[in-house]
């Protein structure tokens, strides 16, 4: 990997100066297991349960939502099961950073 790496180095230096500069890398802070979803709430118009949960103070509230969205059928069984996993094991902040109630 360090022959590579040194190759790389020297075959391109200014593109492994950008590479490696920290300036230039975007920390990835959450998840979205539904890509379905995802493109069609990008746009923002409409809030979709990630929304929800961005906006959440603790896990606890959390599973409410996540609860009553598979209830009303907003989310389907194995979505809510996904979701629920991924909140025990990766915790609320991988949904994205805290949101802010709209005012």
């Amino acid at each position: 990997m360090e022959d590579k790496k040194e190759y790389i180095k020297k075959s391109f230096p200014n593109l492994f100066n950008e590479i490696e500069k920290d300036e230039n890398k975007i920390p990835i802070n959450s998840v979205r297991s539904n890509t379905d979803a995802a493109e069609m709430y990008a746009s923002g118009k409409l809030p979709d349960v990630i929304d929800y949960l961005r906006r959440c103070k603790d896990e606890k509230e959390a599973i409410e939502i996540i609860d009553y969205m598979e209830k009303r059928g907003e989310i389907s069984d194995s979505y809510a099961k996904k979701l629920r996993i991924q909140l025990l094991q990766k915790g609320l902040k991988s949904f994205g950073k805290k949101k802010e109630e709209p005012a």
